[in-house]
């Protein structure tokens, strides 16, 4: 399948993302954990996608998942609906400008930054950092 985004055109091939994707969703729901995190690594370092492509790719997938789940706890009366509406303002605003940025930087940077951000996550995640 050919992607043109901004002009520029990308190949991947959609039997190896439906198998990985199929892989990833049957694990995830077994291991109870979000496929997010192995759906990402797939579609940059085996489909070949660029980093900037898979993050708004990969925000779309989320969002319906996301949105089934808020609605619950709307629902059972526990959401902060300021919250949720900030969020939502700043989560769409990013997924607009995000990409503008992470184009004009270098892949490596982008990846880089992923990869503190999501260690420093994980080490307050765990308790390690207050």
């Amino acid at each position: 399948m050919k992607i043109d985004f901004w002009g520029q055109e990308f190949k991947a091939n959609m039997v190896v993302g439906a198998i990985g994707g199929f892989i990833i969703a049957v694990a995830s729901s077994l291991g109870g954990f979000g496929g997010g995190p192995f759906v990402v690594p797939l579609m940059t370092v085996i489909m070949g996608l660029p980093i900037y492509v898979v993050v708004g790719s990969s925000l779309l997938a989320i969002f319906f998942n996301t949105l089934m789940a808020s609605s619950r706890y709307y629902f059972f009366g526990q959401t902060d609906v300021l919250l949720f509406i900030i969020m939502a303002i700043g989560a769409v605003s990013a997924g607009f400008i995000g990409p503008r940025i992470a184009k004009r930087l270098s892949p490596i940077w982008v990846k880089r930054v992923a990869v503190v951000g999501c260690g420093y996550l994980g080490l307050k995640l765990l308790g390690i950092l207050p």
